[in-house]
Parts: C-alpha cells; structure tokens; sequence
C-alpha cells in the first residue's frame, strides 16, 4: 500500500467516525462502518480508527493496563501493532491479545483474533489480568524477539549500576577494579543511549555518577585511582548534558557540559574537554547563538585530537555554526577538512555516542547544506544518512525529518508522510528536542499547503504530549 493511500485511509475514516459520534452510533458500529467504506482496512485496524487513537496512543494504554495490574509493562512496540493490523501471518501472543481487548473494550472475535478451527483466546475476557513473569508459551509467539530485547536493555540499565554500587561496597576508598567498571559504565551508557528513553538514561547515569563522586568526598582515595574516577565523572557529566539536552533542558545542558569541560582539563583528557565544547556549541546553535556556538567549536578544535574526534567537532559544530550564519565558503571547507581527518583515521568512525558513525556525518551535512538553501544537495545527504541508521531509531528519525525538510517544497506529500511515519514508529518518550523542533519547522513549512497528510501532521505535532509536563512526568513511551 503506498502512502498517499494509507494517508487516504487514515483521512477517511477520520471522517466516518466523527461522522458516527455526531449520530451517536457506537464504538462496533463505527467499525462496521469503516470496513464497509474501507474494505482493505483489518477489524484489529478499524477499531482503533474507531477510536481515534494512532498506534502511540495504543501502546500508551497497554503501558497504563500493565501499570494498573502492578506490573512493569514491557509493551508492544508501534511496528509490532503495524504488523498484528496488517500481516496475516503475525499474531499477538494471548497475554497481548488480551490486552488489547482490554484496551479496545472489544471481544477477541471483533478484532479478528479469532482463527479458525476455535478461538485460542476463549475466556481471556475483558476483565482478565495477565501474570506477567509465569511461564506462557503462547504469550511468546511472534514477537519474542523484540520483546526480549527490550526487556535486556531495560535490565541492562539497573545491573551496571548496582555492580558500581557492589564494586565500592567491596572497596569504598575505590580501586583498579572500581575505575575499569566505571569506564565500562560510561561505555555501556554510550553505546546503549538510543536504546532508551532520554529520562531513564538519565537517572541512572546520576545514579552512577553520584556513587564516583561520593567516594571521592567520603574517602581518601590513591591519587592515581582518584584521577580516573574523575575522568569517569567528567564522562558522565558530559552525557548528562547531552541527555539534558535531549530533554529541551537547555540551561541543564549547559551547567552539566561545563562541568564535563572543566573534569576534562583537570584529568588531561583532550577528547572530552573537545567534545564537552563540541555539545556546547550544538546547545548554542539551536538557541540561535551562531556566534557563541562557533566560538565554542573553535574552542572544541584547540583540543581534539587528530582523526575521528577532529572530524567530528568540524562536522558537528563548526559546519552547522556556519551555515547557520550564512557563511557557505568557510562551511565548504569546514566539511572537507572533516571528510580529510576522517580519511585519515587509521580506525574510522566509532560507535556510540561519543564516536562519530556515518549516518551522524551524513545528518549534519544534510542540515548545512538546507541551510544554505542547497535543497538538492541536502536530500541526497539526507538519504544517505537515514540509509544508515536502523529504522525507528533516533537517528533515522532525525535522517528523515530532514530528508522530509528538504523535499518540502517539492514534494509536500512526501513530507508529510515522512514525518508521520516517524510519529508511528518513534514513541513520544523517544522523540528527542531535536526531532521535535524538527517536526515543528516542518509542519510550519507544511502549514500553507492542501498536500495529502499536512493537515494529519498537524493535528499530530500539536498534541504531542510534552517531553517532560508541568508534574515533571516523562512522556508515555
């Protein structure tokens, strides 16, 4: 099914349903009414159009059911409902099943969970409460692998900072054991921070960093230990601030990268006083602040070493500061003295987030050139960028925000459709500020236009939920 006839459908059953609310038809009627308009549409699919829910919304309130039972909820993810709504050969497990009924207040048999040959969901009931953590073979089906992953990653979080905790339990004044685990610490948070959601990366990693810290104070620590716990500190500090930043903390940002700045000129460690400068020149440029953002670019430069860290301060920060500011000779030669440096790293590009992968360099070359207006030089950057990334996550999302920015004044329909497809497949609790000022430009530059899907688009960018409310509660993931 193309997008234009998936925006279609998702249009027009809008319609019927406010259509069936102002008749005052139910929730089963309005299915019927859907599927007899839109044959091609699933019972699973319909009743949630019935609803008015997008599948964020869905997954939002399996999240809440589990919640109620007392449980962790693992929670399916978004592509794993496109898949139950739209592939015959994909099932949920029953515990899902289940939970779907219970959020839907429909029957298995209505959302055409029921196979033939009898119903393998007979006596769940609207009211069943799944007992999460017993063994069920069925609640394992189809998607077991994506939930296991999920499910490790979230246990991934908790266990390294309980083994910090355990390691200076067993040395409180700390030791070479206790530096080598910090620093994996460091490496597992880095690795792993598009796996999570900014907000609980971030409360483990000050966790973690709070436990370096306490000994320093408590305890007379060797002062050879001393000065890698600190640079672990200044690591820590340093996503902190990036994590903050993600989380549209701007003034946080700031206080947690000059923390990282100041860690790193005290222990010696070139790469992290360049990249703290590098993340506060990233802080100041979506503030506005071209000029402040290239001063700490040129900052980040004086430090970083040759290689993969000096490539990624000229393409990070120093190209988006001049394009930013119009000057499109020195952003030229900004991106070829990156593509030099990385051309003559021995090891190329690094994982993680303090490394410098393909798709990242693609994104901020992207972003300059539609900076400058090079709106063909930007989609062909943009497409190379989100062919990099894994979809779904954050940086395919930023990939094809931009990708979708550049082809907007062409080819508006695809712009939108783009963006709504990240709004599908990211959960709120995922979409970083810098996606979601992403989408806000979009939608802006959408705003005038009558394309298929910029009036959905719309509609979705104004209700997304707030990263963090006014209760200083995380969006629902």
């Amino acid at each position: 099914m193309t997008r234009s006839r998936r925006a279609t459908i998702v249009k027009e059953a809008a319609q019927i349903r406010m259509h069936c609310q102002r008749q005052g038809r139910s929730t089963e009627r309005t299915v019927t009414a859907i599927r007899n308009a839109l044959p091609e549409v699933t019972a699973l699919e319909a009743w949630r159009l019935a609803l008015g829910w997008s599948r964020a919304d869905t997954v939002a309130q399996i999240s809440d059911l589990y919640r109620a039972d007392g449980l962790i909820p693992p929670g399916p993810s978004q592509s794993m409902l496109c898949r139950w709504e739209h592939d015959p050969h994909e099932w949920p497990g029953q515990e899902y099943a289940a939970m779907l009924c219970r959020a839907y207040g429909a029957r298995p048999v209505q959302l055409g969970l029921s196979r033939a040959g009898g119903d393998p969901f007979d006596g769940l009931g609207l009211g069943a409460k799944i007992r999460y953590g017993h063994a069920d073979v069925e609640a394992c089906e189809a998607p077991a692998r994506e939930r296991v992953v999920a499910m490790t990653t979230s246990a991934g979080l908790p266990a390294v900072r309980e083994s910090l905790h355990l390691a200076l339990l067993a040395d409180p004044a700390g030791s070479s054991a206790v530096v080598e685990l910090a620093e994996a610490a460091v490496e597992h948070y880095a690795l792993n921070y598009s796996k999570h959601p900014p907000h609980t990366l971030f409360a483990e990693v000050r966790t973690a960093r709070n436990l370096l810290t306490g000994t320093l104070i408590t305890h007379s620590v060797e002062e050879a230990v001393a000065a890698e716990m600190r640079r672990s500190i200044g690591w820590l500090c340093a996503l902190l601030g990036n994590l903050a930043f993600h989380l549209d903390d701007a003034s946080g940002a700031r206080a947690h990268l000059a923390t990282a700045g100041t860690y790193g000129t005290r222990t010696g460690d070139v790469r992290l006083t360049a990249w703290a400068c590098g993340a506060q020149s990233m802080v100041a440029r979506a503030a506005g602040q071209y000029a402040r953002a290239l001063t700490h670019a040129e900052q980040g430069l004086a430090h970083a070493p040759a290689g993969l860290a000096r490539a990624q301060l000229h393409a990070w920060a120093q190209l988006p500061a001049l394009a930013g500011q119009g000057r499109a000779d020195e952003a030229d030669a900004a991106l070829a003295a990156a593509t030099r440096e990385l051309e003559a790293d021995a090891v190329g590009a690094a994982p993680g987030r303090f490394g410098f992968d393909a798709a990242e360099y693609a994104l901020h070359v992207a972003e300059a050139h539609l900076g400058l207006g090079r709106h063909e030089q930007a989609t062909t950057r943009a497409e190379a960028s989100v062919n990099h990334a894994a979809v779904g996550t954050p940086g395919w999302a930023a990939g094809t925000l931009v990708l979708a920015q550049a082809e907007a004044g062409l080819r508006p329909a695809d712009a939108a459709q783009r963006a709504l497809d990240v709004l599908e497949r990211v959960p709120a609790a995922k979409l970083r500020s810098t996606s979601r000022t992403r989408l806000v430009r979009l939608d802006a530059a959408l705003a005038h236009t009558p394309a298929a899907g910029a009036e959905d688009l719309h509609e979705r960018v104004r209700s997304l939920p707030p990263i963090i409310d006014e209760h200083e509660d995380a969006a629902s993931a």
